[in-house]
């Protein structure tokens, strides 16, 4: 057990979570009690959320060295990197899975969350930049996993509004493709591209079942980029099927994507999804061991 002191990785620990879903609520007081009584003597605080990015908020609010540990899925979690990264990035960020697909948790995860933070064993991942727009309207924002377009969404739409379950969330990734629109983008080096999906990613599984990569490291300054051109919706089955089964298998790898945006594009970071507007700039750019994290 690292005791609490000028060497301790953190000073003290905050478990946000959501008190609106019943699972997260039980999971943060079950942490609370295991984590008091195997680090009595480490401050330790439970910060419930109240509206949509607050856990963005708590944790911006927050100096010094504190363990900010996300009760969540992606999205709850991506609101912690992004206000860890608000504060300065000298907070340790820690997930315990509490949501639908769990991407990060099941991907990154080398010990459970309790035992993890009882031997205080930091280390440094990569986190994503996108960066949309440019001058004054610009915005950006980290992503702890990944960033898609195209299908991705449609993926994590389809399953949000399916009954939850292995096959039932695969039917209803296979109704959501009906709504697929390729998306057309220009790339850094002028040429134009009409995908059905694109992905980038710091992790090797997403959308909960999916396998995409069979060589990403989280913490080697790159990026896999995973793209569909546009085709029959029988190949993105296919995608669909091969990633579920045996995986996508070894991908490309860059430190950085830059592509303009044709029509308004969906897009996904974290499992949250919003849109890009038309004729915008889009880029990403890993930002190597840019996160302490544990877990």
């Amino acid at each position: 057990m690292r005791a609490r002191g000028e060497g301790a990785p953190f000073d003290r620990i905050l478990l946000i979570y959501n008190p609106s879903g019943r699972a997260p609520a039980l999971l943060a007081g079950q942490l609370r009690a295991e984590l008091g009584a195997r680090l009595p003597d480490t401050p330790l605080s439970l910060r419930p959320t109240a509206f949509p990015g607050h856990g963005r908020a708590l944790a911006a609010a927050e100096g010094g060295r504190p363990l900010l540990v996300s009760i969540s899925g992606d999205g709850g979690y991506n609101d912690v990197v992004n206000g860890a990264m608000d504060a300065g990035g000298q907070a340790v960020c820690a997930v315990m899975g509490a949501g639908n697909a769990n991407d990060h948790r099941r991907s990154t995860r080398t010990l459970p969350i309790t035992d993890a933070i009882v031997r205080g064993d930091v280390r440094r991942i990569d986190l994503l930049r996108l960066t949309v727009g440019k001058g004054p309207g610009h915005w950006s924002r980290y992503a702890h996993s990944y960033v898609g377009f195209g299908l991705t969404p449609l993926m994590a739409i389809g399953i949000e509004a399916g009954v939850k379950g292995r096959f039932t969330e695969l039917l209803s990734v296979a109704r959501a493709l009906r709504g697929l629109t390729p998306l057309e983008i220009t790339r850094a080096d002028g040429a134009r591209a009409v995908l059905d999906s694109l992905i980038l990613a710091n992790i090797t599984r997403i959308a909960k079942y999916g396998r995409i990569s069979a060589a990403g490291f989280p913490d080697d300054g790159m990026f896999e980029v995973v793209l569909l051109p546009q085709g029959a919706k029988w190949r993105i089955a296919l995608m669909a099927l091969q990633a579920v089964t045996v995986g996508l298998g070894i991908q490309a790898s860059v430190s950085s994507y830059r592509f303009t945006s044709t029509d308004p594009i969906p897009l996904q970071i974290d499992g949250e999804v919003m849109t890009v507007g038309a004729g915008t700039p889009v880029l990403v750019e890993s930002r190597r061991q840019t996160l302490a994290t544990l877990g």
